[in-house]
């Protein structure tokens, strides 16, 4: 069976983003997404490791926020409550005001597809798809119509600057290229927020610096609200705000917290 065959089977007759723009279309205002006293740990009673220690966040629509803080610290924990893919040991994380702990499995679902774009330090690609056939992928999963959501697929490389490469397997482009694929990948649902996890991380300096900077310029032209977990301070710079990570609670960057101390309270 061909690859594109197989894909086929698993598409509809549904125009590609069809209700995908939902969020992205409208241009929001207000607070997109919220944590209160987050809490995470792995383990249970004395050998529990304390990841989050009560973090308290509020992203307003169109701010683009960076989390820095030493590996371990939790950036990747804390990116992965906010987008439902783990769940706190404590805590409520709001999104449009709605609590996600509330959503039923077909909400949540469509929260994680839809609303949510997510960045992997590692791209996740798959390398004997073509670049056009890995973005259009949160499409098919929707079951669109296979060609439609290429064609949807082709204008979001066209963004990143990869339209001549669509037809490219993602086996045979550089890692820069590879995330910008991913990047491509993450938006075209236009979600409501896109989560980056260290998406430079991988990348040496010119190649950080130049997907840093798409990121950029994707956040203000469609007016994203991003939130991306770093540890390159210099980077890190050039978000609205930087928050850091330190003994599980976050803090605005010229807070200092103590090991001992109580967690913080509200960073906004």
């Amino acid at each position: 069976m061909t690859q594109k065959s197989s894909m086929t089977q698993v598409s509809a007759t549904t125009a590609a983003g069809s209700g995908a723009a939902q969020a992205g279309e409208t241009l929001r205002s207000g607070v997109v997404i919220e944590a209160r006293d987050l809490r995470k740990s792995y383990g249970f009673a004395e050998k529990a490791v304390r990841v989050l220690a009560g973090v308290n966040l509020r992203v307003e629509a169109g701010e683009m926020i960076a989390v820095t803080g030493p590996s371990g610290s939790g950036k990747s924990t804390l990116l992965h409550l906010l987008a439902a893919l783990d769940t706190p040991t404590s805590g409520t994380v709001y999104f449009d005001s709605k609590r996600i702990d509330s959503f039923r499995d077909a909400e949540l679902a469509d929260y994680r597809n839809r609303s949510i774009g997510f960045v992997w330090q590692r791209h996740h690609l798959l390398a004997d798809f073509t670049a056009a056939e890995n973005v259009a992928m949160p499409l098919l999963m929707r079951s669109a119509g296979y060609e439609p959501a290429l064609r949807e697929a082709r204008g979001w490389l066209e963004e990143v600057g990869l339209g001549p490469k669509a037809e490219n397997r993602a086996g045979e482009l550089s890692g820069g290229e590879q995330q910008r694929v991913a990047i491509a990948r993450a938006l075209i649902q236009q979600p409501a927020l896109l989560l980056a996890d260290e998406p430079t991380g991988d990348l040496d300096e010119g190649n950080a610096i130049a997907i840093f900077e798409l990121m950029q310029r994707l956040h203000r032209s469609h007016r994203l609200t991003s939130i991306l977990a770093t540890h390159n301070t210099v980077l890190a710079g050039r978000a609205d705000r930087i928050l850091r990570l330190e003994h599980g609670v976050l803090l605005a960057e010229a807070e200092k917290s103590s090991p001992a101390g109580p967690a913080r309270g509200e960073t906004s």
